[in-house]
């Protein structure tokens, strides 16, 4: 039996209300993400990649249409139900780390296992292994406040992961980040690929989207391509003016 998408939209549509005049952000998407696929969403500024990510993993609730994950369909989850699944399934990556200030790096990451049901040995051996493969070993006795930006979305990273999610959602993990903490974090995300984690995530970084299988790009709340990443060209010191070349 073949096995369904981790994750699926159907014409979903997000509009929201400015002073009672609607704004839509999403437009009649549909998206379907198969098992061990990293899929990379882009798109300019204001065309809807971070609203379609925070609906697919229930953080904003649709106007219309559906989401399934793992053949259920989920949009209809009260918000009780949908802070089960997310604990149970899916991994966040916000930009700005989101990290609980009074609780030590370890603690930050272990604890989304132990919610998980994982026991406290499975949970320290996944937070140890996590923080040693992003060079932060050392730093798991600290508080996020002691360390830098690069190091709290590193730590970040390490919690979204550390229950073996279903899938991983970042939104932008790598926009605040220098260019040491970004290979950093790419390279982790490189690893758990390639052991299969399927991984949807927002960037406007043709180096972070070269290393997905797919790009998806947004315009006005709608998908305008969406195609297999054939290579990246990237112009002399190229950051912001590279270009990410689709097949099909």
């Amino acid at each position: 039996m073949t096995e369904p998408p981790v994750i699926q939209a159907i014409n979903l549509v997000k509009i929201y209300q400015t002073g009672g005049v609607p704004v839509p952000a999403i437009r009649g998407v549909d998206l379907t993400v198969n098992p061990g696929e990293f899929v990379a969403i882009m798109g300019p500024s204001g065309s809807g990649k971070s609203t379609l990510i925070h609906l697919l993993g229930g953080l904003d609730t649709r106007t219309s249409g559906e989401i399934w994950l793992d053949g259920q369909r989920v949009d209809t989850l009260s918000e009780s139900a949908w802070a089960l699944l997310r604990r149970q399934k899916i991994g966040f990556v916000f930009q700005f780390f989101n990290l609980v200030a009074n609780m030590t790096v370890a603690d930050n990451v272990e604890l989304p296992a132990l919610l998980g049901g994982a026991s406290p040995k499975v949970a320290r051996e996944r937070r140890e292994y996590l923080l040693a493969e992003l060079g932060l070993a050392d730093r798991a006795g600290v508080s996020p406040a002691q360390l830098s930006g690069g190091e709290q979305q590193r730590v970040a990273l390490a919690r979204a992961l550390a229950n073996h999610p279903r899938l991983l959602l970042a939104d932008e993990p790598t926009g605040n980040l220098d260019s040491r903490n970004t290979r950093d974090v790419l390279r982790l995300l490189s690893e758990v690929h390639r052991k299969g984690q399927t991984i949807v995530l927002v960037t406007h970084d043709a180096r972070v989207a070269g290393m997905a299988d797919r790009v998806v790009y947004l315009l006005d709340g709608q998908i305008v391509d969406d195609g297999p990443v054939a290579g990246v060209r990237r112009r002399i010191g190229g950051t912001a003016g590279d270009v990410v070349e689709l097949r099909g």
